[in-house]
């Protein structure tokens, strides 16, 4: 039973390592297809199956948690495995892995650690070879990673593990400058994988020597499968813009170059890069790019290059931002010599050294400063910022400081040709021919086939009348680049085009060739250089010059645009030949223009020769006294120029003879033009009397036809001046005396209006105080109704019954005939007074009832002395009369007539102003019917007294 016993737990054993290895092998297959949570699961079984199964299921297992991303576990794992079997090195090569990528000092030191018990284990491991090799790499021991490699490929077939190998031998070769064993090896890495995301870092290298080697289409093709896999890579980014650049992609160069920097805006290098493409693209965007990279740079505590600097000034010059310029190049150079020498210490040298130009082989200055114990020094990084802060020196006009930042430069570096060239333009400008060709002989001492040099020695022998040695300069220049230099061609065809139109005579044949010859050359600088402004400017000469007047114009307008954007483009004979097209078209007020803008732009307003051009073009517009001043100033800067002297006449005479010929002309115009001759003739007298004549060109028979043709005028123009005054005497008694009649009409007009003024015044005061004195009467009239009660009115009535008696009868008689005479009244009157009546009427009906039934009863007196006589004459015949109703009516008719006849008399006056208009309405009640005649009384009683004596004399 013992043996049967052990007989089956053996044949379970082996049944159990079986199944093992079938999970293993099946986990295996899942794991090198990638399908690591399958391989997971096919671990996790082997290991239920049999709990003690070999560490390599466990090692699998961390393999597949390492995959997943799992590290921690993955990291349990191969702890396990050491656990199980302290010597496996393929777990000490896991974990030794997983320290080095945490990025820590002390993780990357554990697991160099393990990297080599794994080693010591195991010396054949290849991936413990290939991360040994990686690291020897970092410390610069080449021969060690070589041997490392060269054994890992000799103990492996695995692709990826010798992809690495390949990749750390190469790598190893590209450090140490060997190219081509480098690409090899890079090479071989790539094959040994099937696709780029398995194993990227081959495919860098290899685009890094292709770009090294000039060949961009392959380094293009290797860096855009590194971004392939990972995208927002900068160095990757800012290499392809590199070979975009090379290609001639500028566009497609700045939109990696603006990627990286957007995808890591803290990397100065990628701003810097990026300003590097954008500097002869967008001056604007380049320094700001430059900006940036320095502004990162002093945030990080680093020091900013000098070249960066250099950079920033040389921008800002070109921008025309002098003083920003200046800034920047101080910044760079730092503490110097050059502070002394440009006036910035308390001990200044600048007028010494910039006494004379002369003096530019002196260099006692220099040791001088030694001997003050200054040091002079002038490190090599730092000879192109002197330069460019000499030349804007020389930008500002600062010509002394310039002039011994140049001898600065050439006393550390006598072989510095741009120095002398400058020396040598500083001399030309000063129009000192001589000492300019002088310094151009230095420079070509140094090197005698400098093109530079050559050609501004061609055009400095052209300036000086030397057009045979000019000529061979010139073709000098073009041999020593074998046709390639485009300023030599230029030049040579500069050297055509004045052989064409020299003064001497002319052979029309001879001046067709060289105008043919100069197109040609500047059409072959064109073609070499599309954008050269100065070819395409000559082109434009040329066809002016064949009379080709627009297209010329078009050419001269777009290098004008050209050239109004850069500082270092100073082109003002693009503005002299458009100016010239617009003479030569009649176009006057636009060639006018174009010279004074170019005089002030470019010279300050202190060239005689754009001055003539600009005298030139206002005497053909007929402007003779502009004319006139233009050539004034001209003489005034070049005195000793006699054809301005002559021009200045010629105006002067052109001027007094058009005057004389108007058929209107003033006092003024003829005394200016007297003046004027008289000027003239001074100045053609003293060309006549000078003795060098001849050598400006003059005829002294021609200078003498036109003093006499001047006296003639003058002896006319005093005649015309006599009459003109006589003239303009009477003109102004004339108009003194229409100025006189014009004071006296405007004094009586005044008056007149002041009168109405008055007149009107004086009315809206009159109204102003009749409104108030009727408002006022109105209201003591209101506060007498409001006081008094029917019964006092009744005996009030009653009493005034008795005192007259019979003689009741004959007042009611007289009140009719009052009340008629009222009728003659004006209506327009009553028009005026009725709505103020009827509103105060309505005032008073809620106060007092009976003096209502009064207003009503008088309202039909009113209308009976409207329709006829008495109507209580006609009751008392038809015998209806009432005795108390008479007594009642008679009372009350005769107080309303008392009123009524007390109001009339007061109208009458303004009875009489306001005419016989009338109107159809009716009066109303006598008490309350208010007319302007009562404003000019006290009140209403005195009215009344007044009626009731003028019926008692009656």
């Amino acid at each position: 039973m013992n043996c049967f016993a052990m007989f089956g737990q053996l044949m379970l054993f082996e049944m159990l390592l079986t199944s093992i290895n079938v999970y293993r092998t099946q986990a295996c297959v899942e794991f090198n297809r990638g399908r690591y949570s399958d391989s997971l699961e096919l671990y996790k079984r082997a290991l239920q199956v049999y709990p003690y199964c070999p560490g390599a299921v466990r090692l699998g297992i961390g393999l597949c948690r390492y995959k997943l991303g799992q590290f921690e576990k993955a990291r349990q794992a191969f702890q396990r495995v050491l656990q199980l079997d302290s010597e496996n090195a393929e777990a000490l090569v896991a974990l030794a892995i997983m320290d080095l990528q945490a990025n820590e000092a002390a993780g990357i030191q554990k697991g160099m650690d393990k990297m080599r018990r794994a080693f010591e284990i195991y010396p054949y491991c290849a991936m413990a070879l290939n991360y040994l090799a990686n690291h020897f790499f970092f410390t610069g021991q080449h021969f060690l990673v070589e041997q490392l490699t060269e054994t890992a490929l000799a103990v492996t077939n695995h692709g990826p593990t010798k992809s690495h190998s390949y990749y750390n031998l190469a790598r190893s070769y590209h450090s140490k400058g060997d190219y081509e064993k480098a690409g090899f090896y890079y090479m071989a890495s790539i094959k040994e994988i099937n696709k780029p995301h398995e194993f990227v870092f081959p495919y860098y290298g290899l685009g890094q020597v292709k770009l090294r080697s000039g060949d961009f289409r392959s380094a293009l093709s290797n860096f855009e499968k590194v971004l392939e896999v990972y995208p927002d890579n900068c160095e990757t980014l800012k290499a392809l813009g590199h070979i975009y650049v090379q290609l001639g992609q500028v566009e497609k160069a700045q939109e990696f170059m603006r990627k990286a920097t957007k995808i890591d805006p803290r990397d100065a290098q990628a701003f810097l890069d990026l300003g590097e493409l954008l500097i002869s693209y967008d001056t604007g965007a380049a320094l700001d790019a430059f900006k940036t990279a320095r502004n990162l740079m002093e945030k990080g505590g680093q020091a900013v290059p000098v070249e960066v600097l250099n950079n920033i000034g040389v921008l800002h010059f070109e921008r025309e931002e002098l003083e920003l310029a200046l800034e920047s190049f101080n910044k760079a150079l730092g503490d110097g010599v050059w502070l002394a020498l440009t006036g910035n210490m308390p001990k200044s040298y600048v007028i010494e050294a910039s006494d004379s130009i002369l003096d530019y082989k002196d260099m006692q200055l220099f040791h001088r400063l030694e001997e003050d114990g200054l040091s002079v020094e002038l490190p090599w990084n730092k000879v192109t910022v002197v330069f460019n802060l000499a030349r804007l020196h020389e930008q500002l006009h600062n010509t002394g400081t310039a002039n011994i930042l140049y001898r600065l430069i050439l006393f550390k570096y006598p072989d510095y040709i741009d120095a002398y060239l400058r020396l040598a333009a500083i001399a030309k400008a000063r129009n000192n021919l001589q000492l300019s060709i002088e310094l151009v002989n230095e420079a070509l001492k140094v090197n005698d086939k400098c093109p530079n040099a050559l050609s501004m020695l061609g055009d400095l022998e052209l300036k000086n009348d030397d057009w045979v040695k000019a000529k061979e300069t010139f073709r000098s220049a073009s041999d020593a680049t074998n046709g390639r230099d485009s300023y030599a061609i230029l030049s040579l065809g500069n050297w055509n085009y004045f052989a064409a139109i020299r003064n001497e005579k002319r052979n029309p044949k001879l001046e067709a060739t060289h105008l043919e010859k100069a197109k040609e050359l500047y059409t072959r600088v064109l073609v070499q250089h599309t954008e050269n402004l100065y070819a395409a400017n000559g082109a434009g000469v040329v066809l002016a010059e064949k009379g080709q007047f627009d297209v010329s114009k078009d050419i001269f307008t777009q290098v004008q645009e050209g050239a109004s954007g850069s500082v270092f483009v100073q082109m003002p004979d693009v503005w002299i030949n458009l100016a010239h097209i617009f003479f030569a078209q009649g176009n006057f007020a636009l060639a006018v223009k174009m010279y004074q803008n170019c005089l002030r732009k470019f010279y300050y307003n202190t060239d005689s020769q754009i001055l003539l051009y600009l005298a030139r073009t206002h005497y053909e517009a007929e402007q003779w006294q502009e004319c006139k001043k233009t050539l004034l100033r001209a003489i005034h800067l070049a005195p000793s120029n006699y054809t301005l002297r002559f021009d200045a006449g010629v105006a002067m005479q052109k001027f007094s003879t058009s005057t004389l010929q108007k058929e209107k002309r003033t006092a003024d115009e003829v005394r200016s033009t007297v003046a004027q001759l008289e000027n003239a003739v001074r100045i053609f007298s003293q060309l006549s009397a000078a003795s060098n004549l001849h050598l400006h060109g003059f005829d002294e028979k021609k200078i003498n036809t036109h003093v006499e043709y001047c006296k003639h005028l003058l002896e006319a123009a005093k005649v015309h001046c006599e009459a003109a005054e006589r003239e303009e005497q009477q003109n102004k008694q004339k108009q003194e005396a229409a100025r006189q009649l014009a004071l006296a009409e405007e004094a009586r007009r005044k008056a007149e209006e002041q009168r109405k003024y008055l007149l009107e015044r004086r009315k809206q005061e009159d109204e102003q105080k009749r409104l108030q004195q009727a408002e006022e009467h109105f209201k003591r009239v209101q506060e007498q109704w409001k006081s008094s009660t029917p019964a006092s009115k009744r005996r009030e009535r009653s009493e005034i019954d008795d005192e007259e008696g019979g003689h009741s009868e004959k007042r009611r008689r007289k009140g009719g005939k009052r009340r008629k005479k009222d009728k003659n009244k004006s209506h327009s009157e009553r028009d005026d007074e009725e709505p103020d009546m009827v509103d105060d009427r309505e005032e008073l009906e809620d106060e007092d009832a009976n003096m209502n039934y009064r207003e009503s009863t008088t309202h039909m007196d009113d209308q009976d002395d409207d329709n006829g006589e008495n109507a209580q004459d006609l009751l008392a015949a038809a015998g209806l009369e009432d005795s108390d109703a008479e007594d009642e009516a008679v009372a009350s008719s005769s107080a309303a007539g008392r009123r009524r006849r007390a109001w009339s008399e007061s109208d009458d006056d303004e009875t009489l102003q306001r005419g016989p208009e009338s109107s159809p309405v009716r009066e109303n009640s006598a008490e309350l019917h208010l007319s302007d005649g009562e404003i000019r009384e006290d009140n209403s009683k005195l009215n009344g007294d007044a009626a009731l004596d003028d019926d008692d004399e009656e």
